[in-house]
């Protein structure tokens, strides 16, 4: 059994700890939201179409068609660049909510999802609750002297 206080080298945390990017490279964010919308796509159990159509639900289109799904998710589409309305339906339908996770990362932020946000509250509670604790030793640490007033005898 490992102690607590030994680190595992080769397992990733869970919530990494992000920093901002000093910049924002559109082209590379492009690129990379479209690949990882492709690979949602590929892992999602419907088809493109029955996308779409759930998409177009979402939206309350009337339809929206599998072309446009494949521009959103082409390179080589340059000016087919998904809005956040549309991607908020694309992430409903393929049920892939890891794709906002990637959109914030660049940011520094991390998407915690359902109780994961309630584990968060919970760990900076316990951070509060030491930081507390270590002010109090501190605090005990030095002697009190009371001195005794108002008696005169």
């Amino acid at each position: 059994m490992k102690h607590p206080d030994q680190f595992d080298l080769f397992q990733a945390p869970l919530f990494p700890t992000r920093s901002p990017s000093a910049q924002i490279d559109i082209r590379r964010f492009r690129a990379k939201l479209k690949r990882a919308m492709a690979q949602a796509i590929r892992e999602c159990p419907h088809d493109r179409p029955t996308i779409a159509a759930r998409m177009a639900q979402y939206l309350g289109l009337e339809t929206l068609s599998k072309t446009t799904l494949d521009a959103y998710t082409a390179e080589s589409k340059e000016t087919h660049d998904i809005s956040l309305i549309r991607f908020k339906a694309f992430v409903r339908a393929t049920n892939a909510n890891w794709l906002w996770d990637l959109v914030v990362s660049e940011d520094g932020l991390i998407m915690l999802e359902g109780d994961e946000a309630r584990l968060a509250e919970i760990a900076r509670l316990q951070q509060e609750q030491r930081e507390l604790a270590n002010e109090l030793r501190t605090l005990r640490a030095i002697p009190v002297n009371i001195k005794r007033r108002g008696s005169s005898l």
